[in-house]
């Protein structure tokens, strides 16, 4: 039985074949803008499909959505069949997912902030330091309470809450300083104006759903619309691209060495996954592209400039296709060297000079062979594709979502009970007591000022009783002693008479 492959293309008529067992060794596609990378790109996937291999691919202008239907015929693609003998050639269409972030041109794409994790969290809304060590307690916290932390609300109530009781959290989970929680609660709220909300809600996105095959047993293209979404929130694009290797290295099982990938992926606009991205992050995507391949993951960047991705990771990249390079400037000069320097020479010419030559369509390309070595680069007219070059139109696009296998699993967005309820209920809860222990207060000292009142009238009533006593007695004795020194003085005037 023939090993699958997937035909890129001919070089001198012979064709150039990308071999399945070899395709989780990963690739790399670049070259100037209006070079033929998107084409390029297209015919892989279209070939992994073939083979049954599910694809994610990355959508930046909308033309990779002319994989969901046939091509037409056209003189140039005749005209391309004619010089690479591709005797199974057909127009067709390939089975296709639409998905989005922050547009109704796909699925709603989301995660939620417990799955994106601190790493990529803290390098998405570009903490420092200090502030990421506050957003890490943050997730410990969460973790150590019980909290779900889903959407930004949670996250946002769980940082306020964090604020107000800093002096208790401390001993625990080290200083928590206000200024940092204000300066990570405008970064969340920045995120949240480039249309950050909706991708971080439920119902998250399944793993699953980006790997099925159709009943003929081609593999399902999943295309995310990111036509806005890199214009709008770059940082939110490398932020999903990066968390989706994440899952995938965590969650997919060691598969060993297989005839094809169980996955495919394409990410376009690579050196936005690098850009400004810490070193402690770029470790974590050097290591993940290096073990996901024992998963049966291929990863595949496509970028102008080679020199875009950090050289540990490019030298993890084992197929490399290369459209034409511009050199007019001394800088242009060195990236196309450095190009040339990065293929495995061929004598029957000069990479370098060549590499500035290549026609629209036309690549050097380098694949591994069996033996996972690479083999010398060739000159290669890269294949037409089988489904339509271009868009599709927007009619086309929603018919063919409205009849997704998926159906409306993810369309209506879910909010269930997390950090953001909890909190607001124990600061409710927090509410009711401070107000019992204020109205049991207001209570005692109600019946403290009864008491007080009560004491000084019975007081007086004792007073009264006693001076009316006094006031008698005095009286009483008053009386007496005037009636006797009446008498005395009577007696002596009339005892003397």
């Amino acid at each position: 039985m023939p090993l699958p492959v997937i035909n890129l293309g001919s070089s001198q008529g012979q064709l150039i074949q990308q071999l399945g067992k070899m395709s989780n060794r990963h690739g790399l596609i670049a070259g100037a803008t209006g070079t033929g990378k998107t084409v390029t790109l297209q015919v892989f996937a279209e070939g992994f499909s073939k083979l049954g291999v599910p694809v994610f691919a990355v959508d930046i202008k909308g033309d990779l959505s002319g994989l969901a239907i046939a091509g037409k015929s056209h003189p140039k693609i005749d005209e391309r069949l004619e010089q690479i003998p591709l005797p199974d050639y057909r127009l067709q269409a390939c089975p296709t997912l639409f998905w989005s972030i922050d547009n109704d041109k796909g699925h709603p794409l989301r995660t939620t902030i417990s799955e994106m994790g601190p790493l990529l969290l803290a390098n998405l809304l570009e903490l420092n330091e200090t502030q990421s060590g506050i957003l890490y307690a943050a997730f410990e916290i969460a973790d150590d309470e019980g909290m779900l932390l889903l959407d930004l609300k949670d996250l946002r109530s769980l940082l306020l809450w964090m604020g107000d009781n800093g002096a208790e959290l401390r001993h625990e989970y080290g200083n928590i300083a206000s200024a940092s929680i204000g300066a990570i609660q405008r970064r969340l709220l920045v995120l949240e104006e480039q249309g950050a909300e909706q991708f971080f809600a439920e119902p998250a996105l399944q793993l699953d759903d980006l790997m099925n095959c159709d009943f003929s047993g081609r593999g399902v293209i999943s295309l995310l619309d990111a036509s806005t979404l890199i214009h709008r929130s770059p940082k939110v694009y490398a932020a999903f691209l990066l968390w989706l290797l994440s899952e995938l290295f965590e969650q997919l099982p060691e598969v060993g060495d297989a005839d094809r990938p169980k996955l495919v992926l394409f990410f376009d606009e690579a050196h936005l996954l690098f850009n400004d991205a810490p070193k402690s992050l770029l470790n974590k995507i050097e290591q993940v592209v290096r073990l996901i391949r024992s998963k049966g993951v291929g990863i595949y960047f496509i970028t102008q400039s080679p020199l875009d991705i950090p050289e540990d990771i490019l030298g993890q990249l084992g197929m490399k296709i290369e459209h034409a390079l511009r050199a007019f400037t001394a800088k242009d000069r060195k990236t196309v060297k450095a190009v040339a320097d990065s293929f495995r020479s061929n004598p029957a010419f000069d990479t370098e000079e060549i590499v500035t030559q290549l026609g629209i369509g036309e690549a050097l390309i380098s694949i591994l062979d069996e033996e996972g070595t690479p083999t010398p680069v060739e000159r290669v007219l890269i294949s037409p594709p089988e489904s339509q070059i271009g868009p599709i139109d927007s009619q086309t696009r929603q018919t063919l979502i409205q009849r997704s296998p998926i159906g409306n699993r993810y369309n209506q967005q879910v909010d269930r009970e997390s950090a953001y309820e909890l909190l607001k209920k124990k600061a409710a809860a927090s509410a009711r007591e401070q107000q019992e222990e204020q109205e049991k207060l207001e209570a005692e000292k109600e019946q403290l000022k009864l008491e007080k009142t009560k004491n000084r009238s019975s007081g007086r009533k004792r007073q009264s009783a006693t001076e009316a006593m006094i006031k008698s007695a005095a009286r009483s004795i008053g009386s007496q002693l005037g009636r006797q020194i009446i008498r005395g003085v009577l007696g002596s005037i009339f005892g003397k008479r």
